[in-house]
């Protein structure tokens, strides 16, 4: 704990950028093993297939990081309008230079596989992040969700207010229900199935993640119960169930599995905000990982792009398809997408997280620009 008592949270960014890090395996993957969900790839890389996982831990963890403070006070926000803006202030201004670096590279290089060439409306609906709404060509196959995290901030508020109310459990229950509902009619129901198209289940997962928030204001007792066993416990029969049912059923099933992955998800935060087990918790936070965290948002937007490219002009040609191939892909495209991003970040994610307003912005800007006053030379 620091000086006020609080939980120092540590490790959280180190799980953000190994998702980040997954994404662009997952991508680079399936590149070099076309076909998914069935790409006759070695048996021991299928875990490659499920990319879709780190998003609900992207999910998971969002919920969690954005409630730490409510549950700090009472679960409750400090403005709606505040919170806005800085959720606004926060994943806009990579964003929307990462579409316009996807565009240019899906117009005059290689759309992204699958996609037609992005249109003028590819470029509305993706620029107000409506692409979950209406269709059109994707030009950057990472951007989907996106979407659903913008939306899921105008249902965070509500989830507060349920939580003061009717407490955490009620919340998390008629969140899930819903969610539950909407898996069960869809089949069924064609009004009810459009609505998939939304990621339901990342509604559940979210909230899951503001639920384990709680931690930071709860009793020591709850601080030393020995959260990853649970977090073990939980995912070891998702695991099982992905292994037995495969790859095709799975990618099929993506509400009903992502329910059942939530809380493990959430229970690892829970041990990673209390320091168990200390080995992850010091990994996680090493300088290294905390430095692929700082700029992970922006590895998840920008990589797409870059991983077509090294794969179309490079790899595709020289080596086809296979398992050199996914190694000549790894060896280009960790070292270029986590360079890439980086610089990105020091432009257009990082500046954004330091200031927190225009003001202190062109203030940070300015004080860089000044140029550095002359000595005065000492009096003799």
């Amino acid at each position: 704990m620091d000086s006020s008592g609080r939980i120092r949270l540590v490790g959280l960014d180190g799980i953000r950028g190994l998702a980040a890090l997954f994404v662009v395996l997952h991508h680079s993957y399936l590149m070099a093993f076309p076909g998914f969900p069935e790409t006759h790839a070695p048996a021991w890389t299928g875990f490659l297939l499920y990319g879709h996982f780190a998003v609900v831990v992207f999910i998971v963890l969002s919920g969690f990081s954005l409630a730490v403070s409510p549950a700090r006070n009472g679960w409750r926000l400090d403005s709606k309008a505040k919170f806005a803006r800085r959720r606004a202030w926060r994943i806009l201004p990579p964003y929307w230079p990462a579409l316009v670096f996807s565009l240019i590279i899906a117009w005059t290089l290689v759309p992204q596989p699958g996609e037609g060439v992005p249109t003028g409306k590819s470029v509305v609906l993706y620029g107000f992040l409506l692409q979950d709404v209406f269709g059109s060509p994707s030009p950057n196959g990472a951007f989907w969700s996106i979407a659903v995290e913008a939306q899921l901030y105008f249902v965070f508020p509500l989830m507060l207010l349920a939580l003061r109310r009717a407490g955490a459990t009620v919340m998390l229950g008629v969140t899930t229900g819903v969610v539950v509902l909407i898996g069960a009619l869809a089949p069924h129901v064609s009004v009810v199935d459009a609505l998939t198209r939304f990621t339901p289940q990342f509604a559940a997962l979210f909230a899951a993640g503001v639920v384990a928030a709680g931690i930071v204001s709860a009793q020591e007792k709850w601080h030393r119960v020995r959260w990853q066993w649970w977090a073990f416990a939980a995912v070891v029969p998702v695991i099982a169930l992905i292994v037995v049912m495969g790859p095709v059923w799975t990618t099929s099933n993506f509400l009903w599995v992502d329910l059942a992955a939530g809380p493990a998800v959430a229970l690892l935060l829970v041990a990673v905000a209390t320091r168990q087990p200390k080995p992850l918790v010091r990994l996680l936070d090493t300088a290294p990982m905390r430095s692929l965290g700082s700029f992970s948002y922006s590895l998840y937007l920008t990589h797409a792009p870059i991983v077509v490219v090294a794969y179309t002009f490079v790899v595709g040609p020289l080596f086809g398809t296979g398992l050199g191939a996914f190694g000549v892909m790894l060896l280009i495209c960790v070292p270029v997408t986590v360079a890439f991003a980086r610089g990105f970040a020091a432009l257009f994610e990082i500046p954004f997280v330091k200031h927190r307003s225009w003001a202190a912005l062109k203030g940070a800007v300015a004080a860089r620009r000044a140029p550095t006053p002359e000595p005065v030379p000492a009096a003799d």
